[in-house]
């Protein structure tokens, strides 16, 4: 699979998980059922395509991009949906974020 391909499925991994945060934030500790199985049914694809992105590109790599924008997602998604509104410090923490992620595929050795 060629590194774009790879790097689409990356962010198809992305979106499976973010939707698994917002979904297990839903659930309420896994007490209310629907919100509970969409929580499973998108972990359980975010881990298969972050599986088939580790064939092209290195784990670390993977999973520092992976984590990195899931983070920025999952804090976008908390704006949006649950109306929770960062602080400074997690605006600047977000920016950090976004420049490591980007200095890992950019600079980063990935084979």
């Amino acid at each position: 699979m060629s590194n774009i391909t790879a790097y689409l499925i990356l962010l198809i991994a992305v979106v499976l998980g973010t939707a698994s945060n917002g979904f297990a934030k839903s659930a309420q500790g896994f007490t209310l059922l629907i919100p509970s199985i969409l929580t499973a049914v998108t972990i359980v694809g975010c881990m298969y395509t972050l599986s088939l992105v580790m064939k092209t590109i290195p784990v670390g790599v993977t999973y520092a991009s992976f984590a990195g924008l899931c983070i920025i997602a999952t804090i976008a998604v908390g704006i949006f949906k649950f109306n929770q509104m960062p602080n400074m410090y997690t605006i600047v923490g977000m920016i950090l974020i976004i420049s490591g992620v980007l200095i890992v595929n950019l600079l980063g050795k990935t084979n």
